[in-house]
């Protein structure tokens, strides 16, 4: 390993290089991000991004374990809420964290440590859904609290990946699905 002086973590410009880099990704595709790509949006030289990042790869790896743990924070929040399971629903349904999400996946047939970290962060956010979810008071309806986060998940990501596609069909039935056990296990209030 290189015992080259790393940037602060702490740091503005670091911060801006990740900001860059998420946008990027969203608008352009994980492919669209290189150094010197991410240095001109960011208005810095190239070489400081490899000041704060060793490799390309340190800069992804950086840039999802920044918006997982943002996402954790936020899953933690909706799941403390008055209706968890309607707050986590309407946080699977964001669009920007499902765009990423996929760019990230994309990213992962490629590179390992990608791959490793998306897993770890998966493992960590179903544990802290399901745990949430088994102590409901009013539990989760017929379906077991795993089951419940797997299927708000993937009814969330499948439904944004081809709404972005143009694919919409059994959308409004599938959605309506998902309303109709949302009102039988968590009322709306009022």
């Amino acid at each position: 390993m290189s015992t080259r002086r790393m940037g602060s973590e702490s740091s503005e410009s670091r911060d801006r290089l990740l900001d860059v880099t998420l946008r990027l990704m969203l608008d352009e595709g994980y492919a669209a991000v290189t150094s010197r790509r991410v240095a001109a949006l960011a208005g810095v030289k190239p070489p400081l991004v490899h000041y704060y990042f060793r490799t390309m790869e340190d800069l992804f790896l950086d840039a999802f374990r920044r918006g997982a743990e943002a996402n954790l924070d936020r899953q933690a929040a909706a799941l403390a809420s008055a209706q968890p399971l309607r707050a986590l629903w309407a946080l699977n349904r964001d669009p920007t964290g499902s765009a990423l999400t996929m760019e990230f996946m994309a990213l992962a047939n490629h590179r390992k440590a990608i791959r490793d970290e998306i897993s770890a962060y998966a493992e960590r956010f179903r544990a802290q859904q399901v745990e949430a979810l088994a102590a409901l008071a009013g539990g989760t309806g017929p379906l077991p609290p795993a089951a419940v986060s797997l299927l708000m998940v993937c009814i969330s990501q499948v439904v944004g990946m081809e709404q972005g596609l143009g694919v919409t069909e059994g959308h409004a039935e599938t959605l309506a699905l998902v309303d109709q056990y949302l009102d039988r296990v968590e009322p709306a209030p009022g």
